[in-house]
């Protein structure tokens, strides 16, 4: 996989509860912006590689439910995880 484990730690230390916990939903989410940032640099290089692309609409779609999750049970996590990733609503 394009990510090593010492990468996937520092991103659930970073935006997860702790580092071992890569369960969280914050954690999901900044996983899933990572991947979706490398599939759409890949994408801008690779324009017919139409596997890649379908993933890529299955991971915002993964990343969106994580999210409207989220928003449901504590707003204020959503809106603090939305600023410090820089995502658009």
């Amino acid at each position: 996989m394009y990510l090593s484990k010492k990468a996937k730690e520092e991103i659930f230390s970073k935006y997860g509860k702790k580092k071992e916990n890569t369960g969280s939903t914050e954690g999901q989410i900044a996983l899933f912006s990572n991947r979706i940032n490398h599939l759409s640099n890949h994408l801008k290089k690779n324009i017919k590689d139409f596997n890649s692309e379908r993933s890529l609409v299955k991971l915002v779609g993964k990343r969106r439910s994580f999210l409207d999750y989220l928003k449901s049970k504590d707003i204020l996590r959503y809106r603090a995880i939305v600023k410090e990733l820089g995502l658009r609503k």
